[in-house]
């Protein structure tokens, strides 16, 4: 399965993946209503580096036709802060006042800020291809661990990502509901011992 790094013409597709991931926070993040605007404000900080949803930090899992399929969003827990900043930046300067972003992930971990494909490519193992690509960045990164928050509500992700290896460590609030936050140890330094 073909992964590579999202470019500016993947705008519009990995917008719509984001907001397939997120839900209702993506209303809260872009201070807009109803699908074609919040996408159009994904796609603002889409093209915009340096924030949260910025081109740099999306990888893409391309199908057999050469159609996006999905897309993975990450970022080291320590760079949230900065990540974050220009969005609540752009919320005030957009008349939305100081919008509070949840802290979602912890300063030590290489962080999964979502992870969607297309419901026309899903069950073809897609998702845990684009997981598995978040792992090794990780560990190239030198992260002792790879996360993700996952709503309580949404059985079927948290069997994958339990199948996966990943296991709650604690529960957050994230735009005023609870997410099981999830946590994966990776081999190598800070990690799991290695076997020798």
């Amino acid at each position: 399965m073909p992964i590579r790094p999202a470019g500016r013409a993947d705008a519009l597709a990995v917008s719509r993946l984001v907001l397939l991931a997120i839900g209702d926070i993506a209303c809260k993040l872009t201070g807009q209503r109803g699908e074609a605007a919040v996408v159009a404000k994904l796609i603002e900080y889409y093209l915009k580096p340096g924030n949260r949803f910025s081109a740099e930090r999306h990888a893409l899992l391309t199908a057999e036709n050469g159609e996006i399929a999905g897309t993975i969003l990450c970022y080291g827990g320590a760079e949230a802060p900065a990540l974050y900043a220009p969005i609540a930046d752009q919320l005030r300067s957009d008349g939305c006042g100081d919008v509070v972003q949840d802290r979602e992930a912890d300063a030590d971990e290489y962080y999964i800020d979502a992870v969607a494909v297309f419901p026309a490519y899903r069950g073809r193992g897609y998702a845990k291809a684009l997981i598995g690509r978040a792992e090794t960045d990780a560990a190239l990164g030198g992260y002792a661990g790879i996360a993700l928050n996952v709503d309580v509500d949404n059985r079927d992700a948290h069997a994958l990502y339990s199948r996966l290896g990943f296991e709650e460590d604690k529960r957050i609030s994230i735009n005023g509901h609870p997410f099981r936050h999830m946590r994966k140890l990776l081999p190598g330094p800070g990690g799991q011992a290695d076997d020798f």
